[in-house]
């Protein structure tokens, strides 16, 4: 697509990069049958294609106005289109880009400011979410249904692994924001799991939010504020020798792995960056690969086929983001769980980080949909892979939707520990 850059626009980074990846598309419209929103509301300014020529006329110096700031908040950032997109436009990136642009030139209401701002004050930060979640428990009877339905359940953490000496290898983990106060079990289960591969898993306690919370609502210098306190806080440990850092959240995930792009200007932090996003893996990366062929997996079929039917959904994160589609499902499979079939599994759910939030309307109708998918054979349990969607499906549905490491983590621990084929792990295998 060709682009002309505003001569008053020609020295800011942003626009540059905006224009990269504005040159790539070709306007085919193979991302309209991919896009969720498109989908629902059939508008092109609804679509990848549509959202990319209104950036293309903030990029030429065009005024954009609320109705351009409308249809970009409408964006789930699902990047389903990316998967389908031949030419290989990185629209992720893109239209962080432009909403920034737009944010900086177009006035939001005052509701919309307040809402925005309540949002950056609270869920970044795991000392100000539990108490709201406590709250939520205690008076979740008083509240009206369309919020009680989203407090989350208290969960059973269990215990974690005691190990003196830990073993010899060893990883960090993010313990995240809201997942830290919201759903606990995800990362406890994880390490139950790894110290059952020879795996010690540990978090720094001065890390916290990945930034993608301030990122994607365009605080972008607050966002890489986050992202230099966490490699402080894990850069001991990766001078140490950890492994990996593991993101048990995917949309969590997404972020680390861009540090090194989004800090790749910065003299002090790029080279860190870099190495943080080169260890950062998703949790099923590292269960894929310590698994790898391993045949006595087959040994935990029974025990997983009588915990019940699992509809798992992909979020985007993982499969469009993270380019991981079908890594979870093939594992599950391998451990003996039966999986059911889920219609149109790489549409989003409508969490999409504050989405949920910020458009309710759209986002409920995306949640009816993929509630109906997943529930349509009815299983015993929806499985998941980042904390928003668990939330979303789980409050949409009424159903029991866990993290599914949580699943593993139940398999490994109903097995018979004196049983080496079809009980605890053996790491030396």
């Amino acid at each position: 697509m060709q682009t002309s850059i505003a001569p008053e626009l020609a020295g800011d980074p942003r626009v540059v990069e905006a224009e990269k990846q504005l040159r790539r598309c070709v306007h085919c419209g193979f991302c309209l049958a991919t896009c969720p929103t498109y989908n629902l509301v059939g508008d092109e300014l609804d679509s990848p294609r549509g959202r990319i020529y209104l950036i293309k006329q903030v990029v030429e110096g065009h005024a954009p106005t609320r109705k351009t700031q409308h249809h970009l908040d409408r964006c789930l950032t699902c990047r389903a289109c990316e998967t389908t997109c031949p030419s290989g436009v990185e629209y992720g990136h893109l239209v962080d880009q432009g909403r920034a642009l737009v944010e900086e030139r177009v006035a939001r209401p005052l509701g919309e400011r307040l809402m925005r701002r309540a949002l950056l004050a609270v869920l970044p930060y795991p000392v100000r979410v539990a108490p709201l979640v406590a709250l939520g428990r205690t008076f979740r009877p008083l509240l009206p249904r369309s919020i009680a339905a989203h407090v989350p359940p208290a969960s059973e953490v269990g215990r974690a692994p005691r190990r003196s000496p830990p073993h010899a290898r060893a990883m960090l983990v993010l313990d995240g924001c809201a997942q830290k106060a919201m759903t606990p079990a995800t990362n406890a289960a994880a390490a139950r799991v790894l110290d059952r591969l020879g795996i010690t898993l540990s978090s720094a306690a001065a890390a916290g939010c990945c930034g993608a919370v301030s990122f994607h609502l365009n605080e972008q210098e607050a966002a890489r504020d986050f992202m230099r306190r966490n490699i402080d806080a894990w850069w001991p440990a990766i001078e140490s020798g950890a492994e990996a850092l593991i993101t048990s959240a995917s949309g969590c995930g997404v972020m680390v792995k861009d540090y090194g792009h989004v800090l790749a200007d910065d003299p002090a932090y790029a080279d860190k960056a870099a190495r943080v996003a080169e260890l950062a893996v998703d949790i099923v990366e590292v269960l894929a690969r310590e698994l790898g062929a391993r045949e006595d997996l087959a040994a935990h079929a029974p025990t997983a086929r009588s915990m019940g039917r699992v509809a798992f959904h992909p979020p985007c994160t993982l499969g469009h983001g993270q380019k991981l589609p079908e890594v979870t499902e093939a594992l599950l499979a391998r451990l003996g769980f039966e999986l059911v079939p889920v219609a149109d599994k790489h549409l989003c759910c409508g969490s999409a980080g504050t989405y949920s939030i910020l458009q309710p309307e759209m986002s409920g109708r995306l949640l009816a949909d993929k509630v109906a998918a997943l529930t349509a054979h009815d299983p015993a349990v929806i499985a998941t892979s980042n904390i928003g969607c668990q939330l979303h499906i789980g409050g949409g549905s009424g159903r029991e939707v866990v993290h599914w490491i949580e699943l593993v983590d139940r398999l490994f621990a109903a097995a018979p520990s004196e049983s080496t084929a079809g009980g605890e792990l053996d790491p030396a295998r």
